[in-house]
């Protein structure tokens, strides 16, 4: 028997957006490259398959209900960029026709900012949609009563705009009024609620019921999904290798650790550190170099060891917001009488972090990673909180997810450092140019709104 779900819209997602975005290129391509002698049946035929090649290559289309805004961005980027290389290939081969930069970049401008603007739309639509009406929703159960299958319950619903109803746990290990049946009562469940995904809690359920699950599923057309005995802090990033035709589950590294991108965040880091420095400190270091002096004796920077990638030591510079002191190991605090006038400013609007531009120039830091800890936390911590050294994987940054999040500061708390480290590992999973740049304006508009915690 297969189980009549309620009619919903979502299958007719996909074709839209691959239709809309189809006629956008073929429409700018006719009015803006309409000067450059192209035979445009050939032309038309090379930029659609290129097009479905390159979002095919990228999951350009794979955008789902709980797909994140700065995933939507990075899609498009990578998008972008690699159908403009395809485009301006296609030009050395066909001598008759002319190239002209600024036709293509007007073709790429418009057809970008409406397809952007399109997805976007969309997007949000169907959120509100999902909020408003309690449409193009999906029916979900959860087998097992562990606390990361509650977790997944709070999402369901806290999140109305993912579109999910939970109807109940299913458990032969535990009992309570959470749970509604025992595994064996599942299937008919399934089919009496029209339930569209089963989330499975891998430590309740042996290898026959998951063979018995998954078959099950596959004869309804019931998604089955599993969930991980994730730790705390850090979510691993799996993916399947295939040994013939045998599979094996095994830890990826990040995308941070993938070559490309290594260069691609370097020459990043490299062009934004140089304008800071010239448009930026050039004219700044002579100002507060003054007031650092008139204030209180000693040096203009403040040079001191810090642990960086694979904990290796650098010396992280800072313009000097405190009084010469003995006690430089111990993080500032609310009032700290070692804070000088200026200092405080400095501290307040993030200032005094600036020449660690020098750092992520000559390479021992980045723009965006986790903030570098002080030796005293990294020795206190690093074994006390899971997963802490895995921010030593990367560059640490001038500033990061953790700090834009509000927890940046003096550590008062285990729990200050538990919540550092969780958006870190995040980061770490997660990155993105796209993140690079949302954390960028988010720090700049922090500098501007003011932080509690900046002292």
């Amino acid at each position: 028997m297969v189980s009549q779900h309620k009619g919903r819209y979502s299958k007719y997602i996909r074709p839209i957006s691959v239709a809309f975005d189809l006629l956008v290129i073929t429409l700018l391509s006719l009015y803006f490259l309409r000067e450059l002698n192209l035979n445009f049946v050939y032309y038309l035929s090379y930029q659609t398959l290129l097009w479905g090649l390159v979002a095919l290559f990228i999951r350009f289309y794979e955008v789902y209900r709980f797909t994140t805004p700065v995933e939507i961005a990075s899609k498009i980027l990578q998008q972008g960029v690699l159908f403009l290389l395809v485009i301006i290939a296609f030009f050395p081969f066909s001598k008759a026709v002319i190239f002209s930069g600024t036709a293509i970049a007007w073709f790429m401008t418009a057809s970008f900012a409406l397809i952007t603007i399109f997805k976007y739309l969309l997007f949000y639509y169907l959120k509100k949609y999902r909020i408003i009406t309690g449409s193009n929703f999906r029916n979900a159960v959860i087998i097992g009563y562990t606390p990361e299958a509650i977790r997944l319950k709070e999402v369901f619903e806290t999140r109305n705009d993912y579109g999910y109803r939970f109807f109940g746990f299913f458990s032969d290990k535990k009992t309570n009024a959470n749970i509604i049946g025992k595994i064996d009562t599942l299937k008919q469940f399934v089919l009496d609620k029209n339930i569209d995904e089963i989330y499975c809690s891998l430590n309740e359920i042996s290898n026959e019921q998951v063979k018995d699950l998954v078959e099950f599923s596959d004869d309804n057309k019931v998604t089955i999904k599993f969930i991980p005995d994730a730790k705390e802090i850090f979510s691993k990033n799996l993916k399947i290798d295939y040994y013939e035709l045998f599979p094996v589950l095994s830890l990826q590294r990040t995308q941070l650790h993938q070559p490309i991108i290594k260069v691609v965040k370097r020459v990043f880091d490299i062009f934004f550190s140089l304008f800071v420095m010239l448009f930026l400190l050039s004219w700044l270091v002579p100002i507060l170099a003054v007031l650092i002096k008139l204030e209180s004796p000693g040096p203009i920077f403040f040079r001191q060891g810090r642990p960086g990638l694979d904990e290796r030591e650098f010396f992280c510079y800072k313009f000097r917001s405190m009084k010469v002191n003995k006690t430089t190991e111990k993080e500032a605090s609310k009032n700290d009488p070692r804070v000088t006038k200026i200092g405080k400013f400095m501290r307040k609007t993030s200032i005094d972090e600036l020449p660690q531009f020098l750092n992520v120039l000559v390479g021992e830091m980045s723009v965006v990673g986790p903030r570098p800890h002080l030796w005293s936390q990294n020795k206190a911590y690093g074994s006390k909180i899971k997963k802490y050294m895995v921010r030593h994987y990367v560059k640490p940054g001038i500033t990061g997810l953790a700090q834009v999040r509000g927890f940046r500061g003096e550590i008062e708390t285990d729990e200050d450092m538990i919540n550092r480290i969780k958006y870190d590992v995040f980061y770490i999973e997660n990155w993105s140019l796209i993140l690079d740049l949302k954390i960028i304006v988010q720090t700049v508009i922090n500098i501007f709104k003011g932080e509690e915690k900046a002292y």
